[in-house]
């Protein structure tokens, strides 16, 4: 595929927060934007947000679950490298990471 094609295959990923790393989250976040910025520089991000802790309260007051991320890959391998390698998991605040196909219908 040439380099400058945007890749049309779909993947959710779905970050699950471990317990007590909010400080850990704060640190690390800059770097996960970054990433989240090239995806969207690229054409490539459809969205991506935290997941709250408690419902009707910001994760920047209430603390987050997890994240959720939706962006076109090459295919699953390249999706699962992609999210292996945030900086979320490098600092400890996933516990675990899922990568699924995902095919958008709406809007």
């Amino acid at each position: 595929m040439p380099t400058s094609a945007i890749p049309t295959r779909h993947y959710l990923i779905l970050g699950r927060d471990a317990a007590g790393t909010a400080e850990r989250r704060a640190v690390a976040r800059p770097a996960h934007l970054a990433r989240l910025e090239a995806l969207r520089a690229e054409g490539r991000l459809v969205l991506a947000g935290p997941l709250p802790a408690r419902d009707g309260v910001p994760p920047a007051e209430g603390g987050a679950q997890g994240s959720l991320i939706v962006a076109a890959f090459e295919d699953l391998a390249a999706a699962r490298a992609w999210a292996e390698a945030d900086p979320y998991v490098a600092a400890g605040v996933y516990a675990a990471v899922e990568v699924l196909p995902f095919q958008p219908v709406l809007p």
